[in-house]
């Protein structure tokens, strides 16, 4: 066993000694930092805590905007047109017109709506009525059939108020309709409420006219060339319909996240700075201190250059091992908050937040070197007989 004991230690230590003559200015960083333990400990938390602060913010930042775009993604697929001042419903030429500039670029739904009392089994409350022969595609939900025939589709909020149900009966100005579906408003989001919303065949409505058309464009970009060839269609001599692309409304919160994770960046870019300024100072102190052994090696033939890259590498091993431990820190604290709240793990798990990662660690890197690079170069620039007086 001893002799095992021995063996180990003895190919360790030659495994040492080959390193220290391949690389001798990291050996040396790596024993110049073992000697002052504390003080380096200290300036490699402050790389630590500014990594963990970029990362965080960073990465929450990019996830609470990815989970945002996400549920407002259709939001900004929808085009309302409605009728100008002066104009009570759209005709069937105007549809026609709305017609041929969303073809094959989304779906046209033609509304009848007006107001109401509705009764259910349990109450009665006013309600927003709709007429469409494409409810599933009006709210995007899938539990809602394609057409409603003698029947009508209730939103579940409303639902909720009149105690009804798939199955039962719900009375609107004296005519009984059987509920054929329940519309789930959670996630949905539109100017029209589907949550309080009924949904009837069109021929319940005495207006052969629309009151408005909303097209689901297929993407963002899609929609906002339907409402340019609406408006090019209908408002060149007169403005006959109102159209509102709510593309520009998401691309107003895409700018504020944008501007909001800069600030947090910033913010945490600040920590970062002042671990700059923390290694800058253990460096220099360092340096002050070991004047007289810098002296001595640049006397007996070491070169300035030996001495100003191990002093650089000194304060980048700070930075790296400050940096790898505020981003294994920062990340795990981003997943943990993903998994304990409702903040979905895949706006978590983004390519951006990749870059946030790498970007800050490199950024701790940087800090970290240029927190030294003037103290080193002090050192080595500095005339042996000068540092040998100390």
């Amino acid at each position: 066993m001893a002799d095992e004991r021995a063996s180990d230690q003895s190919v360790e230590s030659s495994l040492a000694t080959r390193l220290a003559r391949r690389f001798p200015a990291g050996s040396l960083a790596v024993r110049n930092l073992s000697r002052q333990r504390l003080r380096a400990g200290l300036a490699m938390l402050g790389i630590v805590i500014g990594v963990f602060a970029v990362i965080t913010l960073g990465m929450l930042g990019t996830a609470l905007q990815t989970a945002a775009l996400a549920e407002l993604g259709g939001l900004g697929n929808q085009v309302i047109i409605s009728p100008d001042d002066g104009e009570e419903n759209l005709g069937p030429r105007e549809v026609q017109a709305i017609r041929q500039a969303a073809a094959g670029g989304g779906t046209v739904i033609p509304l009848n709506s007006g107001g109401a009392s509705v009764s259910g089994p349990n109450g009665q409350s006013f309600a927003q009525l709709y007429g469409t022969t494409q409810p599933a595609a009006l709210f995007g939900v899938d539990n809602v059939p394609d057409t409603l025939r003698q029947g009508v589709a209730v939103g579940d909020e409303l639902a909720a108020g009149l105690g009804a149900r798939v199955g039962s009966a719900v009375e609107i100005e004296g005519n009984r309709y059987r509920v054929l579906a329940i519309i789930d408003s959670e996630g949905t989001f539109s100017p029209i409420r589907p949550g309080s919303a009924v949904v009837l065949p069109p021929d319940e409505f005495v207006a052969d006219d629309y009151a408005q058309v909303v097209v689901q464009a297929d993407s963002a970009d899609d929609a906002r060339a339907i409402a340019d060839g609406v408006r090019e269609r209908l408002n060149t001599r007169q403005e006959r319909v109102s159209v509102l692309s709510l593309t520009s409304v998401l691309s107003r919160i895409t700018e504020f996240f944008a501007l909001l994770n800069g600030f947090l960046l910033a913010v945490a870019g600040i920590s970062l700075v002042v671990a700059g300024v923390s290694i800058f100072n253990v460096m220099l102190m360092t340096v002050s201190e070991r004047r007289g052994e810098i002296g001595v090696l640049r006397a007996v033939g070491v070169h300035r250059d030996e001495v100003l890259r191990t002093l650089l590498v000194e304060s980048t091993l700070l930075g790296v091992v400050g940096g790898a431990l505020g981003a294994i820190l920062g990340t795990a604290v981003v997943v943990g908050v993903a998994l304990g709240t409702r903040l979905p793990l895949s706006a978590v798990l983004v390519p951006t937040n990749g870059l946030v990662v790498l970007g800050a660690f490199g950024f701790g890197m940087l800090i970290a070197l240029g927190g030294g690079l003037y103290p080193a170069y002090r050192a080595a620039w500095e005339p042996p007989v000068e540092s040998l007086r100390g």
